[in-house]
């Protein structure tokens, strides 16, 4: 072997599908020396997860990923179903009923695209060919060791290295769950057809089990989910394909991706070594995996990598506001791993009514549409230390955090008031404090946290209740003061969502979370369990 290169950083991330690099984005964001090992020999070229759901379009805005992706996907929020020659149904509710959310639609996108927009994003190496040959956790950090003649020195480590982790094995954690005895087969293809096409995902239904799907895609492709008894090839799947969509015409013009998967659920006993304090850390597939049904997998991991980085950065203590509390990273285990078996349980629910009526497929998903949107997903009431109870209207702790539309200060009369939304101007990494009603105290009470927390002030105001000036989502209206800021630079708007009695603080964590609502003490109170 050649000479031994020796590295130190904060963060070492084995894997570099969509939630290693969505970390390692993140991780550099906010200043932290990062080192990704993959031992694939490059970015993936074709494939894959197919969607972004809503909750993950709210991440990937606030990561500053989201804008070059949008042109290239597909809006789809419709599920159809088709039988004996014609469509039968189509349903929309579970997406346009949604309360607070700007982008009430799946983002059809290929994984290869997500990961090269990630990719734009990275100013550190990704290290493609690479493999971890050992990885070793003591009080003080990880050491971690690869094929290439590296070992790395860091704080934490990262296993986002797929379902077969390699840090997952070597860190001794157990996967248990089980298998059943299902395997799909997955193409990306262009289609020669006369059936019509629509921006849908439709279940086709024949002899009473719905044994096909099709997703549309970027690029005018075509996704198909197939379920196959006995020989698995490409024919037969085409062929199941065309009787499914009879008595329509079918012709594969040019097949970019075939594949198979065998249908697993398993979850780690642990996303965090030492019982939620260790410095060894899971996230995405080598944390918990499930069938594709509902088009979770890719999202799932997203929103651990969203979760995690920014609790690993206080950790590191990289803030001035104090050293990171213990319960920090075990706040992740616990409300991830809690997460990921309900979406392993919702998915298990989703592919086993495969082998049922179309009906009664898309029943199931309108009754875990929460999970399927992301929008509903949430650490209310599992015993997470950074969650505590209480709540105020929309504002819940353990509930993501509304997406309001806000309307910036009238700088001068006649000037139009430029429309922002919570999404489009939260940071990450960064505490969001809500001071509805504008308690004169709130920003000095807040003064010490100042350098984790932004605060937007939120009063009730008058002309809107007068002239409606509102829209679906909520707005919040400029104050109109000159530079529409409190002596505690805290921002200031108008909202028809606050009432003339209300004074209280909404704790919004850097994923986006609520964290706590109430008073200024209790505010205090919270942040004394992130920071010792």
């Amino acid at each position: 072997m050649g000479s031994q290169i020796r590295e130190e950083d904060d963060l070492v991330i084995v894997g570099g599908g969509p939630t290693g690099l969505l970390s390692a984005v993140l991780a550099r964001k906010l200043g932290l020396s990062v080192s990704v090992i993959d031992e694939k020999t490059a970015s993936l070229p074709v494939g894959r997860a197919d969607a972004l759901n809503a909750r993950t379009q709210q991440y990937l805005e606030v990561a500053g990923i989201l804008d070059e992706l949008l042109p290239k996907g597909i809006q789809c929020n419709t599920s159809s179903t088709f039988r004996e020659g014609d469509f039968k149904s189509r349903q929309s509710e579970w997406w346009t009923g949604l309360e607070h959310c700007y982008r009430k639609n799946f983002l059809m996108i290929g994984q290869p695209q997500v990961e090269q927009a990630m990719l734009h994003q990275i100013d550190t190496p990704v290290r493609f060919g690479e493999r971890v040959t050992s990885i070793v956790e003591d009080a003080d950090g990880v050491t971690v060791t690869t094929d290439a003649g590296r070992t790395i020195r860091a704080k934490y480590a990262l296993g986002a290295d797929g379902a077969k982790s390699t840090v997952r094995s070597k860190a001794g954690i157990a996967s248990e769950g089980t298998k059943p005895e299902m395997i799909w087969t997955v193409l990306d293809t262009f289609l020669d057809t006369d059936f019509p096409m629509c921006p849908e995902i439709i279940t086709f239904q024949l002899r009473g089990q719905s044994r096909v799907s099709w997703i549309p895609r970027e690029r005018g492709m075509s996704r198909f989910y197939v379920l196959l008894d006995g020989e698995i090839t490409q024919e037969k799947a085409e062929a199941s394909i065309r009787e499914h969509l009879a008595p329509y015409r079918v012709d594969f013009a040019r097949t970019e991706w075939f594949s198979t998967f065998e249908i697993k659920e398993r979850i780690a006993s642990s996303f965090v070594t030492k019982e939620g304090q260790g410095r060894i850390i899971l996230a995405g597939d080598a944390a918990h995996v499930h069938s594709v049904n509902g088009g979770q997998g890719l999202n799932t991991g997203v929103a651990d990598a969203f979760g995690l980085i920014w609790r690993v950065v206080l950790a590191c203590g990289k803030t001035s506001s104090g050293a990171a509390s213990p319960d920090v990273l075990k706040s992740y285990d616990i409300e991830r791993r809690t997460v990921a078996q309900d979406v392993i349980n919702v998915a298990a629910r989703l592919v086993r009514d495969t082998m049922h009526t179309a009906k009664q497929y898309v029943a199931t998903i309108e009754k875990n549409a929460g999970y399927i949107t992301g929008m509903g997903v949430s650490y209310y009431s599992i015993g997470s230390p950074l969650v505590v109870e209480s709540e105020r209207g929309i504002w819940k702790a353990g509930r993501r955090c509304p997406d309001l539309t806000l309307i910036s200060p009238r700088l001068a009369e006649g000037q139009p008031q430029k429309r922002q939304r919570i999404y489009s101007v939260a940071r990450y990494g960064q505490f969001l404090m809500l001071d509805i009603g504008g308690s004169k105290d709130a920003g000095q009470a807040l003064e010490r946290y100042r350098p984790m927390a932004d605060v937007l002030t939120l009063k009730r105001a008058a002309s809107c209740a007068a002239n409606g000036d509102r829209d679906t989502n909520g707005s919040a209206v400029g104050s109109g003061l000159a530079n529409g800021q409190d002596d505690h630079h805290c921002q200031i708007f108008e909202s028809d969502l606050v009432t003339s009695d209300e004074s209280f603080t909404v704790v919004v964590r850097p994923d986006m979370y609520i964290g706590y609502v109430g008073d200024n003490e209790g505010v205090l109170g919270y942040m004394s369990r992130v920071f010792c």
